[in-house]
């Protein structure tokens, strides 16, 4: 009786042993399904503002100004069920911006004339200072009708930013747009929803009038 509970020790250690040599396979990653709303528009056409565009009947409207309430034309469109957005700043050509200059004494504001050069230049810089995480950035031309033409920006991989665009006739208006979310940026977790919400963008552009 002894013996066999001896081999029956021995013979549980041994397949305990081959178990532990086993291959492991872990589970893919899930993610939560989306249940997408249908695609509806409205149009925001504020009195006043000196542009009008359609978008999603999904996202809010929340105005936004800068520290000096310089900017009245600025929005920020709201996804909450996505937790995105998208953020439209709006400059006159020609007009002016309060930009903060370092000097000896630390940083004083400064009024900067927006010529269309300076804007355009400056939205190429505020897009690409995202190569840190990016894998990729494709710029792509765009000119629907006459009076609106810019670049659409692809920012690919983990930054956080994917589509970046601006929109101008470089003589009156220029309008910069970028939809980011409030999530640490990753690619295979967010890229459904940032591909759903590219439609809204691209929608705003092509329905976007100056006023």
């Amino acid at each position: 009786m002894h013996r066999i509970k001896i081999f029956i020790f021995f013979l549980a250690l041994l397949f305990g042993l081959l178990a532990c040599n086993s291959a492991f396979t872990p589970k893919p990653k899930g993610y939560y399904k989306i249940d997408f709303p249908a695609r509806e528009y409205k149009l925001f056409e504020e009195e006043g503002f000196p542009y009008s565009f359609e978008y999603p009947s999904y996202a809010n409207i929340i105005k936004e100004t800068d520290s000096t309430g310089k900017q009245p034309y600025w929005l920020n469109i709201e996804f909450n069920d996505f937790a995105g957005r998208i953020y439209l700043s709006y400059k006159s050509i020609n007009g002016y911006s309060i930009y903060k200059i370092k000097d000896g004494n630390g940083y004083k504001d400064s009024l900067v004339k927006n010529s269309f050069e300076k804007l355009r230049d400056e939205a190429f810089s505020m897009t690409y200072k995202h190569t840190i995480k990016a894998s990729g950035i494709i710029d792509s031309f765009f000119n629907p009708s006459p009076g609106y033409a810019g670049i659409y920006f692809y920012v690919e991989g983990n930054a956080a930013t994917s589509k970046q665009f601006f929109i101008t006739d470089s003589v009156n208006h220029f309008i910069r747009g970028a939809l980011y979310f409030d999530a640490t940026p990753n690619q295979d977790s967010i890229g459904v929803v940032s591909d759903f919400l590219e439609a809204d963008v691209k929608h705003l552009i092509k329905t976007l009038k100056w006023r």
